[in-house]
């Protein structure tokens, strides 16, 4: 190659022209704009900005002065052709040793954030009998409290079942009257029952004694909640009330905005919020502090039916997971802080219960009547609502479901008339084999830079 034609070549190995014709494979690594200092000459650039010179007075910039100065900025000391800033990439030859850098972050981050991967499983660890069940999605007649005891009502009677040791109570036996819904007090001593006559019994857990009645509704009671020492209960008289127990006089206030059956009640995490759903469609967010007054904090109307499933995030307080009923099979979540849906997921079945994980980011639904997901259970990750699996072994709708004190197995009550036990929440994440993982791999991949 002759002189001519090396010159030439060096002139414009800058151009658009050049850069699109090379043989020579480029890295872009970022924005066009942004300058790609392996290009430039920073000592050239470096001296052009710190050379001092003498303060002129006032000078009339001619056409010389601006050829010289241009030169001094495009060419370099030996008069080729230079740029101070080259908007282009870097031939990849350059960057081997960087890319070798980004490749093993690359792998340290995929080791360090891999999750097993999480299924539900195929078989229950338990099955038992639950002749007599009413097969009513608004009613709520199964809780777990954290002594490990499981309260079901199984048409008038009401009984209670030792996880531990897997022996059964009755606490009681009603006649014509049922129990409508079941709910444990938070330090597990008392069960809260409502009943088809509107009256709400407080049963001694531990003496298997009736110790109290609380009235207040007119009609069936559906939904009972505990938060500390106020029972809430919601009725079919479309009246939310709040029991103080610690007073002679319970009936500390009562609400009455929805229009129809109040068939969902839960109390936050923190006990500052209650959510309360109905068969108008509606969920009513409450601030524990203004119930008095019966002002309401958030009126939310996205379902097109019966709302009873309602579960509070146990990790972000702000968050309220709501299914509907069979005209509506959609599985919510809210940001209460906003009072807005930030997902919604179209089961195409309905919802009668939901049920947070307390050890990995996830949700378990239970449904009814529909087409896809009827009469499953279905495992959702959290925060993208990605379906992880399911379970289609009950044969009619799932009814309610429930949680053990550990978080680590869920009770699900099918018109089936069976009561099946999942493992399905756990085992929790081990602390201290992240931690030795974490370890071993630092003791693996050194860095190449010193």
């Amino acid at each position: 190659m002759d002189e001519n034609s090396i010159w030439k070549l060096q002139s414009d190995w800058y151009s658009p022209t050049r850069l699109h014709n090379s043989p020579v494979e480029y890295d872009f690594p970022g924005d066009r704009f942004i300058p790609n200092r392996s290009l430039m000459d920073l000592d050239q650039a470096h001296s052009l900005l710190t050379t001092t010179s003498q303060k002129p007075g006032k000078l009339k910039f001619k056409v010389e002065y601006r050829r010289k100065l241009e030169n001094n900025l495009k060419l370099d000391v030996e008069g080729r052709p230079f740029q101070m800033l080259v908007f282009r990439g870097s031939p990849k030859s350059t960057r081997k040793s960087n890319r070798l850098i980004d490749e093993m972050r690359r792998s340290d981050e995929e080791i360090l954030t891999h999750k097993p991967n999480r299924h539900f499983p195929k078989r229950e660890s338990c099955i038992l009998d639950a002749p007599n069940i009413k097969n009513d999605f608004y009613l709520n007649i199964m809780d777990w409290g954290k002594t490990n005891f499981l309260a079901i009502a199984l048409g008038s009677k009401l009984y209670l079942w030792n996880a531990d040791n897997r022996e059964v109570e009755l606490l009681s036996d009603v006649g014509s009257d049922y129990p409508t819904s079941v709910a444990w007090s938070e330090d597990a001593k008392t069960v809260a029952a409502g009943y088809r006559c509107s009256r709400i019994h407080l049963w001694d857990a531990e003496t298997l004694k009736l110790v109290r009645r609380l009235t207040g509704h007119q009609k069936r009671v559906g939904s009972v909640a505990w938060n500390g020492q106020i029972l809430t209960s919601g009725s079919s008289d479309k009246a939310i009330i709040n029991h103080d127990v610690r007073t002679g006089n319970s009936l500390a206030c009562c609400m009455k905005v929805h229009t129809e059956e109040v068939c969902g009640l839960k109390w936050s995490n923190t006990g500052n919020r209650l959510a309360s759903g109905g068969n108008d469609n509606l969920i009513y967010i409450w601030d524990a502090r203004k119930m008095i007054a019966t002002q309401y904090v958030y009126r939310l109307s996205d379902h097109r039916a019966a709302v009873k499933a309602l579960a509070w995030c146990p990790y972000n307080c702000d968050v309220l997971a709501s299914g509907g009923g069979t005209n509506d099979g959609t599985l919510k979540i809210w940001n209460i802080q906003k009072g807005a849906c930030i997902n919604s997921i179209d089961t195409k079945a309905q919802i009668c219960g939901l049920q947070w994980n307390k050890h990995h980011k996830e949700l378990l639904s239970g449904h009814g009547f529909g087409s896809e997901c009827q009469n499953q259970l279905c495992l959702w990750r959290y925060p993208s609502m990605c379906k992880i699996g399911e379970s289609m072994n009950h044969t009619s709708r799932v009814l309610h479901l429930s949680q053990s004190p550990d978080g680590l197995t869920v009770v699900s009550a099918g018109a089936d008339e069976t009561l099946r036990f999942w493992d399905v929440f756990g085992p929790p994440q081990d602390a201290n084999s992240r931690i030795s993982h974490l370890d071993s791999l630092l003791s693996l991949k050194t860095s190449p830079i010193r």
